[in-house]
């Protein structure tokens, strides 16, 4: 089978493609044929060794899939050979066929299409995850997303309309007409200050900011929380630059965290939360296959949509991750084995 190698850390140009033998599932796990990998930012960050807790190289990339179930391996009872299945990887997707824990894979429907279900398992569910099992928003609340026409910011505004919020969003100005289309205030990031626009519009801030860039980012977003907000750090956009690992700006990332965390602390009406998707999965596996469904049957009702913005085979992994910058505002980049 063919799957893609990280050898080093670095740029999409460390980005490689072998022949390996198939994998042959371990207890509780299954194998399955991938049918659709998502590539995302993180996969940049795991690329270039910026993802908190992410493996040494070599390593094959990929954080999510959709595939169907090819065999079992001892001790698996939930799924059967032919079932089609959603799984947070992590890393390890891009490739023609992978091992997950059947735990930790999802049953979906086949009549939807696989690169918009992969669209669900990690930026729709990270979304829905921020706003309903993080921030625990309540209808008529104000939410701040950073990075709002990015496929996270995207996926919080689809899902915050009809859950009753009032939605702004920083973007850029090519960008604006895509937020506003969504339902919420866009916000000029490279020419307004979004702490005082807030203000400006809410007249006391808002009850929560949603925050995947961080940084100096995170101490600003805190100033723009209105009595009782909640401030949720969920990402590390800050740490890289043209797609190698900053170190001034990691540093800068460390050092902002903390001292927004410790703000938290000493703050009695305002609260600083950090968002992982792979962890919360851990502590709460019942809550990602409860969230997976919510969101297929959105999809299936029309009431979200995943954009796919390209569709590349297995061995255009590099053209993928060059891509990133330039698709966050049109859609997912899917890589199709």
């Amino acid at each position: 089978m063919k799957r893609v190698v990280v050898d080093h850390f670095g740029g999409p140009e460390v980005l490689r493609v072998t022949e390996d033998d198939d994998p042959v599932p371990g207890p509780g796990e299954v194998c399955v044929r991938v049918l659709a990998a998502g590539v995302s930012f993180t996969d940049a960050q795991l690329r270039a060794g910026t993802y908190l807790g992410g493996p040494k190289p070599p390593f094959t990339p990929g954080y999510e899939l959709v595939g169907v179930v090819e065999e079992l391996g001892p001790g698996c009872w939930r799924l059967r050979v032919g079932d089609r299945i959603g799984a947070l990887t992590v890393w390890g997707a891009d490739a023609e066929r992978v091992c997950v824990p059947e735990a930790y894979a999802v049953e979906v429907p086949e009549d939807l299409d696989p690169a918009e279900v992969v669209s669900l398992v990690f930026p729709y569910m990270t979304a829905y995850q921020l706003l309903h099992r993080t921030a625990l928003v309540k209808r008529g609340e104000t939410v701040l997303v950073h990075g709002a026409a990015g496929r996270v910011g995207t996926a919080v505004l689809e899902l915050g309309a009809p859950a009753g919020l009032r939605l702004y969003g920083t973007a850029s100005a090519r960008d604006r007409a895509a937020v506003e289309r969504l339902g919420a205030v866009a916000i000029d990031y490279r020419t307004e200050d979004f702490v005082r626009r807030v203000r400006e519009l809410t007249g006391n801030g808002v009850d929560v900011v949603l925050d995947g860039i961080g940084g100096a980012v995170s101490l600003r977003s805190f100033r723009a929380l209105r009595p009782g907000g909640r401030l949720v750090v969920f990402g590390r956009y800050a740490t890289l630059a043209h797609g190698h690992k900053d170190w001034r700006a990691v540093i800068e990332w460390y050092a902002a965290t903390a001292s927004v965390a410790l703000l938290g602390l000493l703050s009695p009406r305002r609260r600083v939360l950090s968002y992982r998707i792979q962890k919360l999965r851990l502590r709460h596996q019942h809550w990602f296959r409860e969230d997976l469904h919510v969101l297929l049957d959105l999809l299936r009702r029309g009431e979200i949509h995943p954009v796919v913005a390209e569709r590349l085979p297995l061995t255009d992994a590099r053209r993928a991750h060059e891509l990133l910058d330039r698709s966050a505002a049109t859609g997912k980049l899917v890589l199709v084995p």
